[in-house]
């Protein structure tokens, strides 16, 4: 019983710091801000300290980009840290996905031959000590291989190492997606609440995965049997059970398993398909997926109050903003017009 008193009081904090976050109509201003300001704007909204922290370095986009990584980077750290019990467990088994995360930007960066200093200044910053072992990684690492060695000791490294030494890039990072949301899953056994509704929302997080690699694969002609190798098993709208009739029907088979569901909201769907094919990119599918991840978390986070939710709701809520604030400013930098950030990000 001693996990329930922590319960109540890491919740009221993650709720509390989710209301300072920034809303739309925040968001909105600055987007309509000029590059020159939006450092000033975003050190306002929560980011100061980082910003001096890397300012003596850093400028434009670079610096506000390593300020808000390292913030989020800290700040995840710090939410655990609150956390014991039962509830620690929960919480972790979402975080633990940036793990994987920094060694998905790590490969890329290998295969990519990206400047060690291009990735130190922005997504791993190096003034945080959490990315010193990722960053050695990249200076050291000769190939794509190499650099899955040097990870071999991590909880996924046996997944990495088992997948062909010739394989591409996006096999090693499939092995990756399916690692976390088999071990993710796996560690949610038992009953409560909070362990059914995280189950729920890691299987939507599946099944969006899973549609997006359909689609993707039929646009670029990727035969129906191939399209399964693609797949991670533990979603619920295309559980593993339906792979065989996917292997068989492809995307089709795919809608009529979604048109057949009743947790599924298919004529709405139907529409960001429909965006999507106008636009001839995926934008619309992938924002609606964000966007319904996003309402099954904010459901449960109000559902269940005293529980793990309301902490994964702020953390997913804390990345939210950290990715649409680099958005904003990379964009701004880059000349994206106005109407173009906000139909991104709002």
């Amino acid at each position: 019983m001693v996990m329930l008193g922590n319960t109540p009081y890491v919740a009221a904090r993650a709720k509390a710091r989710r209301q300072k976050l920034a809303d739309r109509a925040r968001l909105r201003q600055l987007i309509n801000q000029s590059p020159e300001q939006l450092t000033v704007a975003v050190g306002e909204i929560g980011y100061r300290s980082e910003i001096d922290i890397y300012a003596g370095q850093l400028t434009g986009g670079d610096l506000v980009e390593a300020a808000l990584t390292h913030n989020l980077e800290h700040e995840l750290e710090h939410m655990l840290s609150m956390c014991n019990g039962k509830i620690r467990k929960i919480v972790e088994t979402y975080t633990s996905r940036f793990e994987y995360y920094n060694a998905k930007v790590v490969l890329r960066a290998v295969v990519n031959e990206v400047d060690l200093e291009k990735v130190s200044h922005s997504i791993l910053p190096e003034l945080n000590d959490i990315n010193t072992p990722w960053l050695k990684i990249i200076e050291s690492a000769d190939d794509l291989r190499s650099a899955v060695v040097q990870m071999r000791r991590k909880s996924f490294g046996p997944a990495l190492m088992a997948v062909a030494e010739d394989a591409r890039l996006s096999d090693y990072e499939d092995a990756l997606d399916v690692h976390y949301f088999k071990n993710a899953l796996d560690s949610l056994k038992g009953k409560g609440a909070d362990i059914r509704f995280l189950r729920d929302l890691l299987g939507a997080e599946i099944d969006h995965r899973n549609l997006l690699n359909i689609l993707e694969a039929e646009a670029v002609g990727i035969s129906s049997d191939e399209i399964v190798s693609m797949l991670v098993p533990g979603g619920r709208l295309l559980p593993a059970r339906a792979f065989s009739s996917i292997a068989a029907g492809g995307k089709d088979a795919a809608m009529d398993l979604l048109r057949g569901s009743s947790r599924f909201d298919f004529p709405a769907f139907e529409g960001a398909l429909s965006s999507s094919k106008d636009m001839n990119s995926l934008d619309p599918v992938v924002t609606w997926f964000k966007e319904r991840e996003h309402a099954i978390m904010k459901r449960m986070s109000f559902l269940h109050p005293v529980s793990a939710l309301p902490v994964v709701h702020y953390v997913a809520m804390k990345v939210q903003e950290v990715n649409d604030l680099r958005f904003i400013v990379r964009g701004r930098l880059a000349g994206l017009s106005v109407e173009v950030l906000e139909a991104h990000i709002l």
